[in-house]
């Protein structure tokens, strides 16, 4: 039956990369311990085999459901939480809103929509660079990986300085606050108590998509747009761009960001990187022209020396330096 969960028993081999042993194969897995709690070698748990099975990209890992052997011990119980994510699935868990319960007046607190994932290093990087001491936080969105605890690339800019926070809004769980709507996450973070003075929103790692013109994660930016513009925001976005997907509607102008851009309700401003005309061309026909564009130049070198995360769908920058090009000119724009 199409959609039901592809649940299979499994030992743990290696809890350092954490490998599964199932049905005699050594398969690499994933677990949110921040739920599930630790798993150690040879443990027994249950793991969803779906994403491994069928090949996928980012997301090509079995998934642990429930550790067997430590898991129904439960966590010590919930605080005072009331309000619960992932409702009325086997994840449900307790949460505390960081939504203020009266919304102050509309913040000029600057918002970048990023198109995907990949952008959240380069943008957050070039912003550090064009306003040493930023404080920028990420807002995580659905439309890609859920559980903020995955991000590798967050838990690294945290450890630099270059993301003073982390929201998880709606569907997205386990950051350091939680909001039940990208709205809310972003009055939350115009807040003084965060302190925030930038927000980067856009989704978790792995974007879903159909191969359709509606059916993708990428439409998360319309939401979070939207959602920036009716607090009044000064909001920017980070397109989609790329000079080396073999895929013919990724190339130039990703047809993500220019469908986005055709179904937004009012203006925004684009960034646009200062190393391809054709790309002004591109973003100046979106929208039927009603966006603004705003071009900045990039420094790629100094992007590739700064350790940071360098690659798209196993492309180097240097393959296609366009993709990486976007955010970098999004982030200095944020900046200023």
């Amino acid at each position: 039956m199409s959609g039901r969960l592809e649940l299979r028993r499994g030992v743990v081999v290696s809890a350092e990369p954490l490998t599964v042993e199932v049905d005699g194969e050594a398969r690499t897995a994933w677990a949110d311990t921040v739920l599930l709690g630790e798993m150690r070698e040879g443990d027994e748990v249950v793991v969803n085999v779906a994403a491994l099975d069928q090949g996928l990209g980012s997301g090509g890992f079995d998934v642990v459901h429930v550790n067997l052997t430590r898991g129904l011990e439960g966590g010590g119980g919930a605080g005072g939480e009331h309000v619960i994510k992932l409702n009325y699935t086997s994840l449900q868990h307790p949460v505390a809103p960081v939504e203020r319960s009266r919304r102050a007046a509309a913040a000029s607190i600057p918002v970048l929509v990023l198109p995907l994932h990949g952008h959240l290093a380069p943008a957050a990087w070039a912003a550090g660079q064009a306003r040493p001491g930023i404080r920028a936080g990420f807002v995580q969105t659905a439309g890609g990986a859920l559980p903020g605890s995955l991000s590798r690339d967050v838990a690294g800019l945290r450890e630099r300085g270059l993301l003073c926070g982390h929201i998880t809004a709606g569907a997205a769980y386990g950051g350091e606050h939680e909001a039940l709507s990208t709205v809310g996450a972003l009055d939350a973070a115009a807040a003084a108590s965060l302190g925030w003075e930038a927000i980067l929103v856009g989704p978790g790692p792995g974007i879903i998509g159909s191969e359709t013109n509606l059916g993708h994660g990428g439409l998360a930016a319309l939401d979070s747009a939207h959602a920036a513009l009716s607090l009044g925001m000064p909001t920017l976005l980070s397109p989609r761009l790329s000079s080396g997907d073999p895929r013919e509607r990724h190339r130039g102008l990703s047809h993500h960001t220019r469908t986005v851009l055709d179904l937004l309700l009012a203006p925004v401003d684009i960034a646009v990187p200062d190393i391809d005309d054709s790309v002004i061309d591109a973003l100046e026909g979106a929208g039927d022209g009603k966006h603004r564009l705003r071009i900045a130049p990039v420094d790629l070198d100094a992007y590739a020396a700064s350790g940071l995360p360098a690659r798209t769908m196993g492309r180097s920058l240097d393959e296609d330096p366009l993709f990486f090009s976007a955010p970098l000119a999004a982030g200095r724009l944020l900046a200023e």
